[in-house]
């Protein structure tokens, strides 16, 4: 059972803040050197144009699959009783370190402009192989805690060519305990999927590269190429593997994560109806937030397209159900279809992060959108859209567009605090919503 309590705000040390202000001015200079030889300043992607035609909202109807009730007590009654993430947090075997006892090179990853406020390099074992993060999440959907605790999730991906075979192309989680800001530590959780009627379960074989956070759920989005969008998973079913094993699943003697202590088995699923991701059909999805400035609170997200390409993306959310008995599931008609209830094209490309939020008495919403730069390498950019206008993230002496992390993952706002959370292909960051407001064109 989930019980809600107040977080508490902490200061950062002197020393962090000389050490990401020091980083940020040199970030700044180079910045010039940066767009000057790579980039330039990019087109303006220009102003969202909703989509209101049938053409064009049916093409994101997904489709909603349970995993059967039965399936999934089986495995639980199978692998015994359910782990919770307190017993995660509790057992985190790994140290974030702060900004001033990481590398440069990790530094260098960090936004030029605005400059994180707070920042943590993984362990170095997490990062010197063929992992990559790309999406994050947090507690903070609503007064901050899960439990007892404050929780930062971080979705990371195998590279699909590289490494252990048992591991190509895989998807983990990090969950992070984030209690104090000085001391975050963390622990790896392999998703899964139940198969066989829950008498076994595969590895989520997939990038993810959009998480959400919302009540007992965890919602994550696949790249596999088929037509699946979304996988839910349910945060009070993480369950303790026995058996430290390369295969994943059922093994002589009990159960095995490829090495992994603790398993997420998937409880839903969501479809494109129309099929496979395509240019002309539903869109490849991409990143994804929580938006709880709607009513209901909504599932914001944005297509992945090349970033280098000229292919429109489209930005959209879905509506959470508010039947008490579906917490964290999003809304369907009675045949288990789930329409957009907005839905625009941006002339960004390479999105990897976005955000929609409403300030006090706006009478719209703001896409925040973060992209890759064109190059596919180096810092990115950060936009922020509306029907009227674009506005941009500038630094450098010749005002360059490429302010944004390197590499840069999902976003994910902290409403307790105000923050905006990411990640760069190095590092996991914190900054006040409202500098980056401030750094807008």
């Amino acid at each position: 059972m989930k019980h809600r309590g107040r977080h508490r705000r902490r200061r950062r040390g002197v020393a962090l803040r000389a050490v990401l202000a020091g980083t940020a001015l040199a970030l700044t200079a180079a910045a010039t050197v940066i767009s000057t030889s790579q980039a330039g300043v990019a087109a303006d992607p220009g102003a969202l144009a909703p989509l209101t035609s049938p053409a064009d909202t049916g093409r994101l109807r997904l489709q909603e699959h349970l995993v059967p009730g039965r399936s999934l007590d089986r495995l639980a009654a199978a692998m015994g009783r359910p782990a919770g993430v307190d017993a995660v947090l509790r057992d985190a075997d790994r140290r974030l370190r702060e900004a001033d006892d990481c590398s440069a090179d990790d530094r260098a990853s960090l936004p030029v402009a605005p400059a994180a406020t707070r920042a943590y390099c993984w362990d170095p074992a997490d990062t010197a192989g063929d992992w990559r993060p790309a999406s994050v999440t947090t507690s903070g959907d609503d007064d901050g805690v899960w439990g007892t605790h404050r929780v930062i999730l971080a979705g990371w991906t195998h590279s699909a060519t590289a490494g252990r075979p048992g591991e190509r192309g895989l998807a983990r989680v990090a969950f992070v305990n984030a209690d104090d800001p000085a001391r975050l530590a963390y622990r790896w959780v392999l998703p899964v999927v139940p198969v066989d009627g829950g008498r076994d379960y595969r590895g989520l074989a997939s990038g993810v590269s959009g998480m959400a956070w919302y009540k007992d759920k965890l919602l994550v989005t696949t790249t596999s190429g088929g037509a699946d969008a979304l996988y839910v998973y349910d945060l009070d079913r993480i369950q303790r593997t026995t058996v430290d094993a390369p295969a994943i699943g059922r093994v002589p003697g009990g159960w095995s994560a490829g090495g992994y202590d603790y398993v997420l088995p998937a409880v839903a699923s969501y479809r494109f109806a129309a099929g496979r991701c395509s240019a002309s059909g539903p869109p490849c999805p991409g990143a994804l937030a929580l938006d709880r400035g709607t009513a209901p609170d909504s599932l914001v997200a944005a297509e992945w397209t090349a970033p280098d390409g000229d292919r429109r993306a489209r930005l959209w959310r879905y509506a959470f159900d508010t039947d008490p008995a579906r917490p964290g599931l999003l809304a369907t008609d009675g045949a288990g279809r789930v329409d957009a209830v907005e839905a625009y094209r941006t002339r960004a490309a390479g999105i990897r992060g976005v955000l929609s939020y409403r300030e006090a008495g706006a009478d719209r919403p703001s896409w925040y959108v973060g992209r890759l730069p064109g190059t596919q390498d180096g810092h990115g950019g950060l936009w922020r859209q509306d029907t009227e206008r674009t506005r941009e993230t500038r630094c450098g002496a010749d005002a360059s567009d490429r302010c944004w992390a390197r590499d840069a993952g999902s976003l994910s706002y902290w409403r307790g605090t105000g923050e905006v959370w990411s990640m760069s292909d190095r590092m996991l960051f914190a900054l006040p919503l409202a500098a980056l407001d401030r750094s807008l064109e």
